[in-house]
């Protein structure tokens, strides 16, 4: 067993080349080799979203904190408020992040499939953003 103290991970802004607007993410796991579990706290600020991405094995968003929007591509746009949990399948491009005005927290669970959790592809334009 393993017990990571509160604050021993620090919070990071992850890369500005996956996201638009101010993200903050706090690491939750990162399970060692068999594992392949990744686990995460990420907080949008209102209008923050990340850029169109696939994961492998899938995702598993629960939403802690406020209200969010998620979409696939293709379809419409979905809110997702504190409480609601969604599942995203395998290979399937989509992004999330905060709705215009609200600020929004989910944690973020995937695997690693050959050491990848994440294929991040092009920005969400302000025009898809908008719906």
């Amino acid at each position: 067993m393993k017990i990571t103290p509160c604050g021993a991970s620090a919070s990071k802004k992850p890369p500005a080349d996956y996201f638009t607007g101010t993200v903050w993410q706090e690491p939750i796991v990162e399970a060692p080799d068999p594992a392949r579990v990744r686990a995460a706290m990420v907080t949008f600020e209102p209008g923050a979203r990340t850029n169109w991405h696939t994961h492998p094995l899938g995702q598993t968003l629960h939403v802690v904190s406020g209200a969010g929007l998620a979409q696939v591509w293709g379809q419409a746009i979905h809110e997702i408020k504190a409480g609601d949990t969604v599942w995203i399948p395998p290979g399937e491009k989509h992004w999330h992040g905060a709705t215009p005005t609200t600020r929004m927290a989910h944690i973020a669970i995937h695997e690693a499939l050959d050491g990848v959790h994440v294929d991040w592809l092009e920005p969400v334009t302000d025009a898809q953003y908008g719906g």
